[in-house]
């Protein structure tokens, strides 16, 4: 194969590569190999990956071949390779969860959303870079755009696997902005559904309340895809009419000028092509959810580590260590309180999000950080992981620096197909289609 037909493989993205290896046009084998060379050629630079087992997934992938030979295709994602977020469990894969040695294991049986990915045929390529226990402390991974700027965290060797075009799909996980802010850093799409759609056994927890598992992917079309076959059921990216968007100040309020400054002309380009755009106030509890929601999760993730932190508290990474420390600290009554408080909140923002097809905001206060100190800031998204609504982060566009823009789609539970459809609408008028030129 040509290094310019593996460039071209490369760049499928999910659903058309499984319509290709359907149809017998390219073979799961050579996609592939293709993704593998790009790998093998990039990720000394960008570290996206802490484990590519070639030999499974060769293995998968003729096997994907030889079902379509036979005319027995698996599913959804038949020959799609994907990589897997290294806190969820690949059966004879190790899961590091991006901490030190003590804390690896080999795991013996997938995680649930691992094995529906196997069971709609995707090949399992390994596994990207995490965050320590998918909190705040880096990863090594670099962005594509910048190699000295962030690629977020904690999914952040799975957005900038996708952004580079070593997969077409990744999973990830998001307890406060894990999956939407490494999607909105890295140019490419990130969905995080309802709270509790997607199985997350198998996974390692940071905070039963707000982990979600989501997806990345390089379209609202490819992103719909895998989210069927994670949530076990069908969900279209068909644009529908013209949406009705919300656009809360509060939220545009908390991004830098050059951020809140795109984030208009979004607003004004999406009202250009038919939508109507309705200025709305969010409810007072709002300003209490930001310190309710850190209180629940510094608990909830105290309570799972507490056992290893008696043994090994000095080399958990400063930021967890951090967190898992307040959490201990916490009171039974701070933790039902804050749990009162962000379900206030939810409460009173749903009717909000019922009287709008998507309430639109920033993924982020500003592109992808300088250095790789930080993950970064998801304050933009942590209201709706605290209250556990769907959202979905689209690049929209690229900043003076170069790296991307991002903007936030937010919807109410339950409501994954209705806010595909608006997604794919916007998705439609912002035309994105910049890439990193590595």
């Amino acid at each position: 194969m040509s290094s310019d037909d593996a460039l071209v493989l490369t760049r499928l993205g999910a659903r058309e590569a499984q319509r290709r290896i359907r149809d017998g046009k390219i073979t799961a084998a050579a996609l592939l190999e293709a993704c593998l060379d790009r790998i093998r050629a990039l990720d000394g630079q960008l570290r996206a990956w802490t484990h590519v087992d070639d030999a499974s997934a060769r293995a998968a992938a003729r096997e994907r071949d030889a079902e379509t030979r036979a005319g027995r295709p698996r599913g959804a994602l038949h020959g799609v390779p994907v990589g897997i977020k290294d806190i969820f469990d690949v059966a004879g894969m190790p899961t590091t969860g991006g901490a030190r040695p003590w804390a690896h294991r080999r795991a013996t049986e997938d995680a649930t959303a691992v094995a529906r990915l196997r069971a709609a045929g995707a090949v399992i390529v390994g596994k990207t870079a995490t965050t320590e226990f998918a909190y705040r402390d880096p990863a090594p991974t670099r962005n594509p755009w910048n190699l000295g700027h962030t690629p977020g965290g904690s999914s952040a060797g799975s957005g900038a696997a996708v952004a580079a075009r070593m997969i077409p799909l990744a999973n990830g996980s998001q307890t406060v902005g894990s999956v939407l802010r490494p999607a909105a850093y890295n140019g490419v799409v990130g969905l995080k559904p309802t709270h509790d759609l997607i199985p997350v056994d198998g996974v390692i927890p940071l905070a039963w309340s707000f982990d979600h598992v989501g997806v990345l992917a390089r379209s609202v079309d490819d992103a719909a895809l895998m989210l069927g076959v994670l949530a076990g059921g069908e969900y279209d990216a068909a644009a529908g009419r013209p949406p009705r968007i919300a656009v809360a100040p509060e939220l545009i309020a908390r991004a830098e000028p050059e951020v809140a400054g795109h984030l208009r002309a979004v607003a004004d380009a999406f009202r250009a092509a038919g939508a109507t755009l309705v200025e709305v106030t969010l409810p007072p509890s709002f300003g209490a959810l930001h310190a309710a929601g850190l209180t629940v999760l510094e608990a909830e993730a105290a309570a799972y580590h507490q056992e290893e932190f008696r043994k090994h508290a000095a080399e958990f990474g400063k930021e967890m260590r951090a967190g898992v420390e307040a959490g201990l600290a916490a009171t039974a009554v701070g933790y039902i309180n804050a749990n009162r408080a962000r379900l206030r909140f939810r409460a009173d923002v749903t009717p909000i999000l019922a009287a709008h097809d998507a309430l639109l905001s920033p993924t982020a206060p500003t592109p992808a950080p300088a250095g790789l100190g930080s993950t970064g800031d998801g304050s933009l998204c942590a209201p709706w992981s605290y209250t556990g609504m769907p959202s979905i982060s689209l690049p929209s566009g690229l900043a003076a620096s170069g790296l991307p823009f991002a903007v936030q789609l937010t919807t109410g539970a339950g409501h994954e197909q209705f806010l595909l459809r608006v997604a794919a609408w916007c998705e439609g008028v912002l035309r994105f289609s910049a890439a990193p030129t590595l």
